[in-house]
């Protein structure tokens, strides 16, 4: 169960934050991130490997050469990250914040590779950190997200709704999000928002079937 909840999650996130396209090699790997990206989503998984590849052999090319820059390290935990190679992810990225501590890109990103690997603890850390120093940034909506989930994972129901709520307030489009929501205001017995939550979810998903079971079991508590 836990592994087909990992994979919605990950599958979910496919916006990628604003990148300075300037020259040469990081403008390269940002395509071939791109590309694979593209290849991925359309289910031509052996495709995008090869492009993620590259993006990787292009950016350890330029460290290697010490031409690296903030933008090789934030493409290069990128392009592992939907590798799924997520220690790999947390060795490159402390690399790159060794380097730039103000990369808040590699921050999200370990926050999202530490909890693949089900270090919650230094997940919740460096996603704080980012949602701390970039309240308003384009992945503070994930970042809330992930906090919730980690907070929904430790049976902290009053918290993860917190942090849902924050979620869905940033980004209200998306239909996970609402659920799980739902789902932690369910556990604590807050039925009535749970409801709104639910209804919410189908509306956005109407085929989504434990949204609406959630929406059956709080209507049955509410009527």
């Amino acid at each position: 169960m836990r592994c087909a909840v990992r994979t919605l999650i990950f599958f979910f996130i496919i916006s990628v934050p604003g990148f300075s396209q300037t020259g040469g090699g990081r403008a390269d790997a940002l395509q071939n991130y791109h590309t694979g990206r593209d290849l991925e989503s359309r289910n031509r998984v052996q495709e995008a490997e090869v492009y993620y590849d590259e993006a990787v052999r292009i950016c350890t090319d330029e460290i290697s050469r010490n031409a690296a820059t903030r933008d090789t390290y934030t493409v290069l935990t990128w392009a592992l990250q939907r590798q799924r190679k997520y220690a790999d992810v947390i060795t490159w990225g402390d690399r790159g914040l060794r380097l730039f501590a103000d990369e808040f890109r590699i921050v999200e990103t370990m926050g999202e590779a530490y909890f693949y690997l089900d270090d919650y603890a230094s997940s919740l850390r460096y996603m704080q950190r980012y949602v701390n120093a970039m309240p308003q940034g384009e992945r503070a909506s994930v970042a809330y997200f992930f906090i919730g989930e980690i907070f929904r994972l430790q049976r902290q129901f009053r918290r993860a709704d917190i942090a849902y709520t924050t979620a869905v307030r940033l980004e209200p489009v998306l239909a996970l999000w609402w659920y799980r929501l739902g789902s932690v205001r369910e556990a604590v017995g807050d039925y009535a928002p749970a409801l709104e939550a639910y209804e919410r979810a189908v509306r956005l998903n109407p085929g989504y079937r434990e949204a609406n079971e959630g929406l059956n079991r709080v209507r049955q508590r509410t009527e």
